[in-house]
């Protein structure tokens, strides 16, 4: 199983040309195993995507988390969307409201884009997930609820010898007593046991976390005992704050480091990491 990085910030606004190494693209990871591709999250990453692949195949699934706009505002310029030859299936977070269809029609439609749903070329099939077990090609998918405002899931994504867990935007510590110590009742926990890859949200540090309870987001402390119970074998931190320079990343990691120790490999997610999952 390959995994590559194309977007690991938390917002729509970046600080510059000071996040060159850890990147200034919104969420979006693509995952390959025997010719079959899914993309996970269209964040504004999901343009670098297609920028440096030429794709073989002509099905493409974008498995979507939620529907917060640094997660999809990269769709309406993904250009298989656009070719009459691709079949394309988006996936994402059943509502009890409205249906992911006409959750999606409020951005790919004017005002906010010019070309609307229904006038996509493109093979197009939309899939409602919950708690839910589904194949496409080569890979098992289990998909949860997870604690973050509005209708989110997070992935597990198990290939013929590898299982990649992707959670980006989570907060399992939600709650005065910070995180619940039983597994059976720890958000996202069933995604991520025994993972030999968790990707998880560590935006805030722990002081910046007691101000920010409720926003949906992790402290890196937090992630790193999420990670440590789930039994994981690596890990990368991501959904950086949008306001941070790759200086102030640095810093905030080498004092996380100083102060934990952990069995298991741990680093900064970076735009552009390429990772095989069979060669660890």
């Amino acid at each position: 199983m390959k995994i590559k990085l194309w977007g690991v910030r938390g917002s729509i606004t970046t600080t510059g040309p000071e996040t060159a190494y850890y990147g200034g693209n919104t969420s979006c990871v693509d995952v390959w195993e025997d010719g079959c591709v899914l993309v996970l999250d269209g964040g504004s990453g999901i343009q670098k995507l297609v920028l440096d692949n030429e794709l073989v195949t002509k099905r493409i699934d974008v498995l979507l988390t939620h529907l917060h706009m640094d997660h999809i505002q990269g769709l309406g310029f993904f250009s298989p969307l656009f070719d009459p030859s691709m079949e394309v299936h988006i996936w994402g977070p059943a509502s009890i409201t409205r249906t992911l269809h006409s959750r999606l029609s409020r951005y790919l439609s004017p005002p906010l884009f010019p070309v609307l749903i229904r006038d996509l070329p493109c093979k197009l099939t939309f899939h409602e997930i919950q708690n839910s077990h589904f194949t496409i090609g080569p890979f098992t998918i289990h998909t949860d609820y997870v604690i973050h405002p509005g209708p989110t899931v997070g992935f597990r994504v198990s290939g013929r010898r590898s299982t990649f867990t992707y959670i980006p935007d989570h907060e399992p510590a939600l709650g005065k007593n910070g995180i619940i110590k039983s597994s059976q009742w720890l958000s996202g926990f069933d995604l991520a046991v025994g993972a030999d890859l968790l990707l998880h949200d560590a935006q805030y540090t722990g002081q910046e976390y007691l101000k920010k309870k409720g926003w949906g987001h992790s402290s890196m402390e937090d992630a790193g005992l999420f990670a440590s119970m789930a039994g994981v074998k690596r890990v990368l931190f991501a959904h950086h704050d949008p306001s941070r320079t790759d200086i102030q990343l640095d810093d905030i990691f080498t004092a996380f480091q100083e102060k934990n120790s952990y069995t298991f490999n741990y680093q900064l997610a970076r735009e552009g990491m390429e990772i095989i999952l069979d060669d660890l």
